[in-house]
Parts: structure tokens; C-alpha cells; sequence
């Protein structure tokens, strides 16, 4: 299950944002949608024109939190719109392209790893309560 290879690999990687990795990926990968200080888009919660949500912001102020590491590992690895149609979500559309074949699975997760630093104790706390949940339920 892809969640149990996440949370193997994240319990013996060591964090690779202190080596500045994580942050490099993002801002290659991630900062030209999800703004270079984690902000996302103007106006993330409303759709687009095209029906297609803004890139929220990966800071507190966002919902990345809100989702356990393996649901975020897979939105990154295979993007928005496969994870979502598989879960079911018709009434969300999601712009997220997936990252698999530029990035791999220690490239992503260096790139979470480097999210989650940016956040207080208390909302990585929270995370991990959801990340933990959802190793248990699933997704």
C-alpha cells in the first residue's frame, strides 16, 4: 500500500530540508504556482474561469495541513486530478499536474519535508494527527 512505503520511507530518511534539498526542489518544481514564500495563488478557494482552482498556499494559511503525508506524497506523485477521480471527487477540479516522472519519491518527499518545516509546532502536531489517521482508515 502506498501509504505504508511513505510512512517506511519517512521513518528512515533523515530530513532533507536541512541540507537546503527540499527547498531548491520546491522552488524549482512548486513555487512558480505555490508562490516562493508559500502563498499560492490569489483567490485559491474560488474556481477559475475554466472551473480549475488556483494553487492554494502551502503556509499555514492554506489547507495542506488539513491532509496526511500519504494523500499529499500521492497529490504530488500523480496529481490532483488522478487522486481525485479515484477518491471519488467529481465536484473539485484540480490543476495539480503530477510530478512522477520529473521527480522521485525522495525528491517529493524532501519537498514535504521542507513544507512541513516552514509550519509552527502546533499545526505540525496537527498534521501528523491526520497523517496518523490516515495510515489507520486510509485516505
Amino acid at each position: 500500500m502506498r501509504i505504508q512505503t511513505l510512512l517506511l520511507t519517512a521513518a528512515v530518511a533523515t530530513p532533507a530540508f536541512a541540507d537546503g534539498h527540499g527547498a531548491a526542489l520546491y522552488g524549482e518544481y512548486c513555487a512558480a504556482c505555490h508562490g516562493a514564500a508559500l502563498e499560492g495563488q490569489p483567490d485559491w478557494r474560488e474556481p477559475g474561469p475554466d472551473g480549475t482552482y488556483p494553487a492554494p498556499p502551502h503556509d499555514e494559511s492554506g489547507h495542506t495541513w488539513h491532509h496526511g503525508d500519504g494523500l499529499l506524497f500521492d497529490y504530488v506523485k500523480r496529481g490532483g486530478a488522478v487522486v481525485l477521480a479515484e477518491a471519488g471527487v467529481s465536484n473539485y477540479a484540480s490543476g495539480m499536474p503530477g510530478f512522477g516522472d520529473a521527480l522521485r519519491d525522495e525528491d517529493i518527499t524532501a519537498i514535504l519535508d521542507y513544507i512541513r518545516s516552514t509550519w509552527s509546532p502546533r499545526v505540525r502536531a496537527l498534521q501528523e494527527t491526520r497523517t496518523e489517521a490516515e495510515a489507520l482508515y486510509g485516505n
